[in-house]
């Protein structure tokens, strides 16, 4: 861990290598360095990282990309004067023809997807470009020039830990349109989704290569279409891969009933992320999130059934929310919970840089788009809830929170209290089966930490 002071005496801890060892681990010799930044509250502690490798390496071209640099590029490309250039969406083909345009020194406002500094101090987006829609085509990451050891065995994994995991993506963008989600901005509401035969062979030279034992997908949405779903798991059986896999970050309930619940546990899937948002019907209106509640609680029961581990993602404190939707959202949690749910996690809404949401609230005022609200940004630390709702106080909205973390835990041991005896095996083994277990391991750890140093 280092800690990285900010502009205002503030103080970020990072985990990694420090700021100079990065520095040393560049080439002298090279010409382009590239930045990746996925959310803005990362931003505040990578800003100052450019600014120290410009210092060691004057005179290079300098470009960001991510979902960051594509909903604040004017922003960053004026608070960060080494950089030269930023990567709008998708990055391979647009990144390929920059590094082309920057050898051959050609005009680079050609080249499709960039925001490039003009003469006169302001900025240029040049022609937008068109989606990636042949994925498969795109090459496999090039983990072999990654120290990709020090991650696999050190536990690091997005979902739940279950051995060496390795990241990976079966599909690109989402078809829904979401108000406080940015994928319409960096992605597009379009679905595609890779050959299962194809992602299967990735899997198994993965398997082969690092010894790893699951895969976390970090899909948008994974799970859009039935057929797509169950000739990926049938491929899994069918060749025998034995390997666990999950989607931490979410998928739609919609194409998953009983049958394919059954095929997604035989092929190695243990855990799910369902993301209903909230338990108010008007709520879920205004944000355009379209899920029925009813199926989705349907869709759990198949789940449940055959042994799927089951998380819910909810988000309290949207800009037009009550205190009668929160009591709505309480009471479907308790129904969740009731249903077989295993986890949850709550946030107090945080607006997505980017989202349609976020630009409602920047345009009235309510928020400022700037590097300070960026360094303020927490979508999970709930002891930095801020509340961006009309109708709901920060105080109070802590205390929704907490007050849904505690209803649907405390509902889910009342309902089945054998629940509570495993989670106590699982930490105490440390073979957890969900995040929460995960998180209150970590806060035990920590208790444990304080206890010897006092």
């Amino acid at each position: 861990m280092q800690a990285t002071p900010l502009a205002d005496d503030s103080v970020l801890l990072a985990r990694g290598m420090t700021f100079e060892e990065i520095c040393a681990s560049i080439p002298a010799d090279c010409d382009l360095i590239g930045i990746s930044v996925m959310f803005s509250s990362e931003w505040p502690s990578i800003r100052p990282l450019v600014s120290m490798v410009g210092q060691h390496f004057p005179g290079r071209f300098y470009v960001g990309g991510g979902e960051h640099f594509t909903a604040a590029a004017e922003l960053s490309l004026s608070a960060c004067p080494e950089l030269n250039a930023v990567v709008i969406g998708e990055g391979e083909e647009t990144l390929v023809e920059l590094v082309e345009a920057v050898s051959e020194k050609r005009p680079l406002d050609a080249v499709a997807g960039l925001v490039l500094r003009d003469s006169e101090g302001g900025f240029i987006r040049t022609q937008p470009r068109t989606r990636i829609r042949a994925i498969d085509d795109i090459p496999e990451p090039a983990w072999d020039i990654v120290p990709l050891e020090n991650y696999l065995s050190n536990n690091l994994t997005y979902g739940v830990f279950r051995g060496r995991s390795m990241p990976m993506l079966a599909s690109r963008g989402c078809p829904y349109q979401c108000t406080f989600c940015s994928n319409p901005t960096m992605w597009g509401t379009r679905w595609i989704a890779r050959n299962p035969a194809s992602l299967v062979n990735e899997i198994e030279g993965y398997k082969r290569l690092y010894n790893i034992s699951n895969v976390d997908f970090y899909d948008l949405t994974a799970i859009v279409k039935r057929e797509w779903i169950l000739e990926f798991c049938k491929i899994l059986v069918e060749r025998n891969v034995n390997i666990t896999w999950q989607l931490p970050s979410g998928t739609r309930s919609e194409a998953i009933d009983r049958e394919v619940a059954h095929w997604l546990f035989k092929a190695g899937c243990r855990n799910m992320n369902y993301a209903p948002e909230s338990g108010s019907m008007r709520t879920l209106t205004a944000i355009r999130k379209k899920v029925s509640l009813d199926k989705l609680i349907d869709s759990l029961k198949g789940c449940v059934a055959e042994g799927l581990n089951i998380k819910i993602n909810i988000i309290l404190g949207l800009p037009d929310e009550t205190i009668k939707d929160v009591f709505l959202t309480l009471l479907f949690l308790v129904r969740l919970s009731w249903h077989g749910a295993n986890d949850v996690s709550v946030g107090a809404f945080a607006p997505y840089p980017g989202s349609e949401l976020y630009e409602q609230l920047v345009k009235e005022g309510v928020i400022e788009h700037s590097d300070d609200y960026f360094r303020r940004l927490s979508y999970v630390d709930i002891s930095e809830v801020q509340s961006y709702c009309r109708n709901i106080s920060k105080k109070t909205l802590k205390r929704c929170v907490w007050a849904a973390f505690a209803v649907f835990y405390g509902s889910n041991y009342l309902f089945r209290p054998w629940r509570l005896v495993r989670t106590m095996r699982n930490i105490a083994t440390n073979r957890h089966e969900s995040r929460g277990e995960m998180a209150l391991a970590q806060v035990l750890s920590r208790l444990r930490l304080l206890s010897t140093r006092s």
